[in-house]
Order: C-alpha cells, then sequence, then structure tokens
C-alpha cells in the first residue's frame, strides 16, 4: 500500500474533497490548502512527495507557486487546470511542472498520473536536481526548455526535450512505450503509441554526436532506454 503523503493546491473545496477522496482510497495521504502562500507555507513546515497545483489560485497563481517551489525544492508537480490551450501547458512546462492535466479530469486517471510520476521518482536514482541535468557531453535546463550537446545549444521541441530529460533523469531504465506516455505527455492515453517512435526517431537524428557515451536504444518486444555504460 502506497505511503506517500501529497499536497492539492485549488480554490474549489469540492474538488479537494474529491480528490483527497481517490487518493485517500488508493493508500495516499492527501493534504489540502487553498491558496498560494498558503501552499509555500505548507512545503517550508512539512515534507510533501508530490503536489497537485492548480493554476488560477488566490494570492500568488500556479505559475509562480511552481517556479518557487522547484528553486527550492525537488518535488514532482502536477498541473490540474482548467487552462488547456497549448501556451499554457507550455508555460506549465517551463515553470517546472513535470506534468499537466485538464479539468474536468476523470479521477481515477489522475490517481494513475500520480502513481506513474512517483513510480518514475524512485525507480532510478537522479543524476542531479531537476532544473539542470547534466551527463558527459549534454546538458539539459528543463525550466528553460534548453539543450546542449558538444556545448552547442541544439534546437529541439518541448515534447523532445521532456523526452530526453526524462530517459537521461533514468537513465539505464527500460521503459514502454505506454510508460514514456505516461510520464512525459498529458493526455497519454488520447496519444497512439506511434507518437513515441516519431520522438525517439528524431531525437536520435537531432543528438548525434561521435562524442557521445550515451545512446537511445531500443529493447526489442518491450521499448526504449537512454544506455549509458557501467564504467561511466
Amino acid at each position: 500500500m502506497a505511503s506517500e503523503k501529497i499536497l492539492i493546491v485549488d480554490d474549489d473545496r469540492n474538488i479537494c474533497r474529491l480528490v483527497t477522496l481517490y487518493l485517500s482510497n488508493a493508500g495516499y495521504t492527501a493534504v489540502s490548502c487553498h491558496d498560494g502562500s498558503d501552499a509555500l507555507d505548507q512545503i517550508r513546515s512539512a515534507h510533501y512527495d508530490l503536489i497537485l497545483l492548480d493554476l488560477m489560485i488566490p494570492s500568488i497563481n500556479g505559475w509562480e507557486v511552481c517556479k518557487l517551489i522547484k528553486a527550492e525544492h525537488d518535488i514532482p508537480i502536477i498541473m490540474v487546470t482548467a487552462r488547456d490551450m497549448i501556451d499554457d501547458k507550455l508555460s506549465g512546462f517551463e515553470a517546472g511542472a513535470d506534468d499537466y492535466i485538464v479539468k474536468p479530469f476523470e479521477p481515477k486517471e489522475l490517481v494513475a498520473r500520480v502513481k506513474a510520476r512517483l513510480k518514475t521518482r524512485t525507480s532510478g536514482e537522479p543524476v542531479v536536481k531537476t532544473e539542470v541535468l547534466e551527463f558527459d557531453n549534454l546538458r539539459i535546463d528543463i525550466n528553460r526548455y534548453t539543450v546542449w550537446l558538444d556545448d552547442l545549444q541544439i534546437d529541439l521541441k518541448p515534447r523532445e526535450i521532456q523526452l530526453l530529460h526524462f530517459m537521461l533523469k533514468n537513465r539505464n531504465i527500460v521503459f514502454t512505450r505506454d510508460q514514456l506516455l505516461e510520464s512525459v505527455w498529458e493526455n497519454p492515453y488520447d496519444t497512439d503509441t506511434r507518437t513515441v517512435d516519431v520522438h525517439i526517431k528524431n531525437l536520435r537524428q537531432k543528438l548525434k554526436s561521435d562524442r557521445s557515451t550515451w545512446s537511445i536504444t531500443t529493447v526489442w518486444g518491450i521499448g526504449y532506454k537512454l544506455e549509458v555504460p557501467a564504467h561511466v
């Protein structure tokens, strides 16, 4: 049974009660607060394993709350909001969000996203703090959505950066296409698994370098991993 503690930040108390019910049934401990300032106070005073964060909250909006939390803590944040425009989603990821789900949502899907995010958090040791991830000749700044290879900035699409960041953070771990969709895409259940193949192909083409000691490899019949030699 799960034992992780989750903070729900939403000014809609009905949503807080509903999400708390489903998370509790899944074995999680859920705590609710209803504005940005209270959320920051909660984070400073207690340990949380994951945050569900609405964007349109009083006092301090969700984007700013996300930035402030990520500046001090390595806590997964899933934004849960009615704002469904692509610019809103990109702003959320640029603020440091790890996932994004649009209201209205299915509570079971939300719980599945929570489980997936907590699973990837514990399945492999992170290389460094979330904001800037470095290995060998590769550097990813997920807050600024920039990637450098061999000290040159590479032009990648936001989803490609998210996928690369996730795989580097969990290097040498094999993920199925479904697991990658759940961990990186905001609507994994509405996205074809072939989308993962396309993004992997694009990453391989854009990140070619004779200096790389790592590679994105196919594990036939299962999925993909970012492979690093055992001696590195």
